[in-house]
């Protein structure tokens, strides 16, 4: 009998990815139901399940793995993901390493607001850096919205997280300490991946011919959500620092650009 060792080598050998080699540990790990760490540690020597092969097969189509096992970890949580959601992704997280930065030695956000959440993404692991905080989400996307509502209740946050369908700012009220968003920001004539591509949300993805449309829109209404002290932090692409930049500049506000770990632009800062 192949042993999960060796059925992990020959997937990896098999599946289109940048890291075949985690893809089939994770998908692995899902078919054992156990955590990747408790997959390293313990079971390498066990036989491999009879469910690994039809999981390699699902990502042989590009499908993401986090739809096909329906989870993904960020920051300090674990979230569910699946079809519909846009899949949350590491260089995310350097917009919480910027707002946790920023409010080190100072007193904690209040009240949090994360424009564009998906499941749940950047307010759910805020909400998880500073306990006592607040929080609300908006997306245009009714099935995000299933998801992140599933995400805050199962996180122990439903009281603390609120989520509502919404066009960006429009209609919402009040201010807040730290204003998180990662809009969408890829050209309508850029070429994506097929994992990207044919499996995640376009509505999550694209904004217009140069990418900036939703910025344009974001940017004006951010002085008026801001609290006396607050941040927006906003997710760009690596090209676009110093024209999201300007757009925030241009509403009256400073602003900054931050690399992610990989040294690349990554986040524009309003204060």
């Amino acid at each position: 009998m192949t042993s999960v060792r060796a059925a992990i080598a020959k997937a990896a050998l098999r599946i289109p990815s940048a890291t075949p080699r985690i893809d089939a540990e994770l998908l692995m790990a899902h078919a054992l139901r156990v955590s990747h760490q408790q997959l390293l540690l313990k079971h390498l020597g066990d036989p491999a399940p009879d469910g690994f092969a039809a999981l390699v097969e699902r990502r042989l189509t590009h499908e993401p793995v986090a739809y096909i096992t329906g989870s993904r970890g960020f920051w300090t949580i674990d979230l569910a993901v699946g079809p519909g959601v846009l899949v949350p992704r590491a260089d995310s997280e350097t917009l919480i390493e910027v707002a946790v930065d920023r409010f080190a030695g100072t007193d904690n956000p209040a009240r949090i607001l994360d424009l564009g959440t998906g499941p749940g993404t950047l307010l759910l692991a805020a909400l998880d850096q500073w306990p006592g905080a607040t929080g609300l989400g908006i997306d245009a996307s009714d099935v995000a919205l299933r998801y992140a509502r599933d995400n805050a209740s199962r996180l122990g946050m439903a009281d603390r997280a609120s989520f509502r369908i919404g066009d960006w700012a429009d209609g919402i009220v009040g201010r807040f300490d730290l204003i998180l968003c990662n809009p969408p920001y890829i050209g309508t004539g850029e070429s994506l991946g097929a994992e990207v591509r044919d499996h995640e949300p376009t509505a999550a993805l694209f904004a217009g011919d140069d990418g900036l449309a939703d910025y344009r829109r974001i940017a004006p209404a951010l002085p008026r959500l801001l609290a006396d002290g607050g941040l927006a932090v906003l997710e760009i692409g690596w090209t676009q620092g110093e024209a999201v930049a300007a757009l925030l500049r241009a509403a009256g506000l400073k602003a900054a650009i931050h690399a992610d770990l990989g040294g690349r632009p990554r986040v524009v800062s309003a204060s």
